[in-house]
C-alpha cells in the first residue's frame, strides 16, 4: 500500500500489504523491474543483519509509478532510471504497470490478487485534472477529499480503508502524527494476495522441528512435510562465495501462474554467504533451469511482517530529488514547494499447509534417512524466497526467513504435538 502526501513539507507514506496463495492473460508484458527488486533487497538486508525481510517489489513500483505521474524534470528521471524504465519511451511504463496489474488480477485466475489505489486530497486545494484523469486511467484510483488538519480522523479513515482492502492483515498503518496542516495529498496503494498450493501439505504430517539460526542457536518450529512433484535444481556460482552448491525449489500455486521460489544454502553455510550472488539475471536463470521432478520437502510454517521506512532506502538507490525542496511534482498541482516527506511500506506474508496468505501429529521427523530416493529440500535453516508470476516475471514478494514462528514448550501448538 502506498500513501503519498503532498504539502509544503509534502508527506508521502508508502505502505504495502502482502499475502500469499496465483494470473492469466494473453499477451502479458514482461516486468522490467527485477534489477530494482534485487537492489532494494540488498539495501534492506544491509539494515538488518539477522532479521526476517518481507516486501513487495511490484507494489513499490506501482506506488512510485503513481508518484511519477505527477513528477517532472529530475524528479521524473530519477524514478524512471531506478525502476528500469529509462529504456522505454516516456509514458509507456504506465501502460506496462496497468497491464501487469490487470493480468495478475484477472477473473480467470485460481488465486486472489486485489490491487486497490486511492487518493486522499486536501479539501479546497486544486489538483491538475489531467493528473487525476491519468491516475484513474492507469491505476483505477479512487479520489476522496479530507481535511488533513483533522489528523486523527484522517488517520482513522485511511487505516480503515487499508484494513478493508487487506482482509484486516494491515492495521494501524498511520497515526495522527503522520499528517499536519501542510499535508496536501495522501496516495495509497494496497495489494492483497491469497493462493493455495497446487500440492498442499497434509496437516497431519506437520511436526515440531529444530530450526538452526545463522548465529548457531536453535529454535523449535512447526515443520511441514510432503513428497511431491515440484520444480527443482541445484546450482553453484563456480566459487566458494556462495558456499558451493545450493538448492532452488519452485512450488506452484493453483493454476501454476504464481509460485514461491525457495533458495536454500547447505546446512552449514550461512545465508549471508549466499546473498551476495543474488542478482536479477540469476533470478531468471533459476526460473529457466529448475526441472519438474519428485522432491521431498520440509518447509517451516512461517509468518513474516515488516514495516519499512523506505525514504532512506530509495535515496540510496538513487531516488533522491522527490524527497528534497528541489522536487518537481508540478504535474500534480500548481502548488510550490511540494516534496515527499516520508515513505513507508508494510508487508505481511503467512505460509501454511494450504498455501500462503496474508491469512499435527506427534513426534519429530528424523533429520537423516537410511535411503534417499529423491532430492530432499530441508529448510531447517535460513533461506531466501520470492513469490512471482511465472509468465511475466513480476515479483509480488521478496524476502528471507532468518527465524520462523517459534514454538515454545508451553505453547498450545507444542503441547498438541
Amino acid at each position: 500500500m502506498l500513501i503519498l502526501d503532498v504539502l509544503s513539507p509534502l508527506l508521502l507514506l508508502l505502505s504495502i500489504l502482502l499475502l500469499g496463495y496465483g494470473c492469466r492473460a494473453a499477451d502479458i508484458p514482461e516486468d522490467t523491474t527485477s534489477e530494482f527488486s534485487v537492489r532494494l533487497y540488498h539495501q534492506l538486508k544491509a539494515a538488518g543483519v539477522q532479521d526476517n525481510i518481507i516486501f513487495s517489489p511490484l507494489s513499490i513500483a506501482i506506488a512510485l509509478g503513481m508518484v511519477e505521474l505527477g513528477a517532472k524534470g529530475a524528479s521524473l528521471e530519477e524514478i524512471r532510471q531506478v525502476l528500469g524504465f529509462n529504456h522505454l519511451l516516456p509514458g509507456v511504463e504506465f501502460s506496462l504497470l496497468q497491464n501487469l496489474t490487470s493480468a495478475l488480477s484477472d477473473d480467470d485466475t485460481q488465486y486472489v490478487i486485489r490491487f486497490a489505489n486511492s487518493l486522499f486530497l486536501q479539501e479546497g486545494v486544486t489538483f491538475n485534472p489531467e493528473f487525476l484523469h491519468l491516475m484513474r486511467k492507469y491505476f483505477r484510483a479512487d479520489v476522496e477529499t479530507v481535511d488533513f488538519t483533522e489528523s486523527a480522523a484522517v488517520a482513522e479513515q485511511i487505516n480503515s480503508w487499508v484494513e478493508n482492502h487487506t482482509e484486516s492483515k494491515i492495521r494501524e498503518l498511520l497515526s495522527a502524527d503522520d499528517f499536519s496542516s501542510v499535508t496536501r495529498l495522501t496516495l495509497v496503494n494496497a495489494v492483497y494476495f491469497r493462493g493455495s498450493w497446487k500440492n498442499q501439505f497434509r496437516p497431519e504430517n506437520t511436526r515440531t522441528f529444530s530450526f538452526s539460526k545463522d548465529d548457531g542457536s536453535e529454535v523449535q518450529t512447526l515443520m511441514m512435510y510432503q513428497q511431491g512433484d515440484f520444480y527443482y535444481g541445484e546450482f553453484s556460482d563456480g566459487s566458494q562465495e556462495a558456499g558451493g552448491v545450493y538448492q532452488v525449489l519452485e512450488m506452484p500455486y493453483e493454476g501454476e501462474d504464481m509460485s514461491m521460489m525457495i533458495v536454500l544454502p547447505r546446512q552449514e553455510v550461512p545465508l549471508a554467504s549466499l546473498e551476495p550472488i543474488i542478482k536479477a539475471p540469476l533470478l531468471e536463470e533459476w526460473a529457466n533451469n529448475v526441472k519438474r521432478q519428485k522432491v521431498e520437502v520440509y518447509l517451516p510454517r512461517f509468518k513474516v511482517e515488516q514495516k519499512i521506512d523506505l525514504r532512506s532506502t530509495l535515496q540510496e538507490l538513487g531516488i533522491k530529488n522527490i524527497f528534497t525542496s528541489d522536487a518537481d511534482l508540478s504535474a500534480m498541482t500548481d502548488g510550490k514547494d511540494l516534496y515527499i516527506g516520508k515513505a513507508v511500506q508494510k508487508a505481511y506474508l503467512e505460509v501454511t499447509e494450504e498455501g500462503a496468505e496474508g491469512a499435527v501429529g506427534s513426534g519429530m521427523i528424523a533429520l537423516t534417512r537410511t535411503l534417499v530416493l529423491y532430492p530432499q529440500v530441508m529448510a531447517d535453516h535460513p533461506f531466501f524466497f520470492i513469490i512471482r508470476n511465472r509468465r511475466t516475471g513480476s515479483i509480488l514478494f521478496m524476502g528471507r526467513v532468518m527465524t520462523p514462528e517459534v514454538i515454545e514448550p508451553n505453547d498450545q501448538d507444542f503441547d498438541s504435538m
